[in-house]
């Protein structure tokens, strides 16, 4: 089973989208676990304090690496296998190929930011690797470890009803997914491309291969750097 832990200050915002579709349906049929853990219980003092001014000044709060540290020892083993995630924009970035290789792991640990950011010394003590699911700043990691864990979860066996669902999708192959249509055959004067109708397989394969290039020469030209001569 893949076991996700997430260690957030907002453990209500969990299970969240991943309690519906896909994920929600796996996770009822025990394909994956969802453990929440509030760092706040591990806060000091009578306000359970997670937080501090951050050393050399400047604006907002910075999670303490004392209060962290101790969230994450008491419920993660030592010889705890699974990657830990930080949820971070300075992080590494996120993508399909990140994806595929962790969902084919025992699970993640994930952690949610608020704030300015975590201490510095948590990250390198309890080899925290820094993940970004993007060139934004959010409230919070919550969103973010939603993400994370969203996309690893779908390529998890048994979460999609036929294995091709995964292996003809954006990024699968550097490019872009292709265009899709149903019936109608036509629609507002808008016809269903005719090598969709046509029947041939070999037809039907290049012409998808065709819009996909494309799509990515449009929107990602960034994706295709490299590809003639890699």
């Amino acid at each position: 089973m893949f076991r996700a832990s997430v260690f957030t200050l907002m453990p209500d915002m969990f299970p969240g989208p991943l309690g519906a579709s896909l994920a929600g349906d796996a996770h009822a049929r025990g394909l994956w676990s969802l453990e929440t853990r509030n760092i706040r219980d591990h806060g000091l003092g009578r306000h359970r304090t997670v937080d501090d001014t951050p050393a050399g000044g400047g604006p907002g709060m910075v999670i303490r690496a004392d209060v962290l540290a101790s969230a994450l020892d008491a419920c993660l083993a030592a010889d705890d296998p699974r990657p830990r995630l930080l949820m971070s924009p300075r992080g590494r970035p996120f993508d399909q190929r990140r994806a595929r290789a962790l969902a084919q792991g025992p699970g993640l640990v994930l952690v949610c930011g608020r704030f300015e950011g975590v201490d510095e010394r948590v990250i390198a003590a309890r080899g925290l690797e820094e993940v970004s699911i993007g060139d934004y700043v959010l409230s919070g990691g919550e969103v973010a470890a939603m993400v994370v864990l969203d996309a690893c979860l779908r390529m998890l066996p048994g979460v999609m009803g036929k294995l091709e669902s995964g292996a003809e999708e954006s990024f699968e192959d550097g490019l872009l997914e292709y265009p899709h249509y149903t019936r109608p055959r036509e629609w507002e004067g808008r016809p269903i491309p005719e090598a969709l109708l046509s029947g041939d397989h070999a037809r039907i394969a290049r012409w998808r291969a065709q819009e996909a290039l494309r799509l990515t020469a449009e929107r990602r030209p960034d994706l295709l750097k490299g590809r003639d001569s890699g």
